[in-house]
């Protein structure tokens, strides 16, 4: 199985580094998808969910709110000015994750149409912990 090496950075430090499978990020023209051995490109990310797939088959997501992506064919770098991870051993792990989430995203969000979308997908999200 392919994988690259994922980096999601913020100011306050990095948020996720590791191996992954593919990974899922809100670009300003849309939801596209990265695979080991990409084509290099660097692009805006808009608020969202970034979904990581990992060797074992879990995805793990984490929500932006914006910055830009770097790709090349064997790491994918992710500078975001802010950023939760949605993951938690227990339920009440799980809960302040998805708190800090939606806080985060309404900071920043500018149209109810775009909370509303990331809301659902973080709940989604949750979901698959619980």
């Amino acid at each position: 199985m392919d994988t690259f090496k994922l980096e999601i950075l913020t100011p306050d430090g990095e948020i996720y580094n590791g191996k992954a499978v593919s990974v899922v990020l809100p670009g300003k023209e849309g939801e596209f998808g990265v695979l080991a051995g990409h084509a290099s490109l660097t692009t805006l990310l808009e608020a969202g969910v970034v979904d990581i797939e990992k060797e074992d088959k879990s995805v793990e997501s984490i929500v932006v709110n914006w910055g830009v992506v770097q790709v090349d064919e064997e790491k994918v770098v992710i500078l975001v000015e802010g950023a939760a991870a949605i993951r938690g051993e227990t339920e009440s792990e799980i809960a302040q994750a998805l708190d800090a989430a939606k806080k985060l995203i309404n900071e920043i969000a500018d149209s109810s149409t775009a909370i509303a979308s990331v809301s659902a997908k973080i709940e989604s999200a949750a979901q698959k912990l619980i």
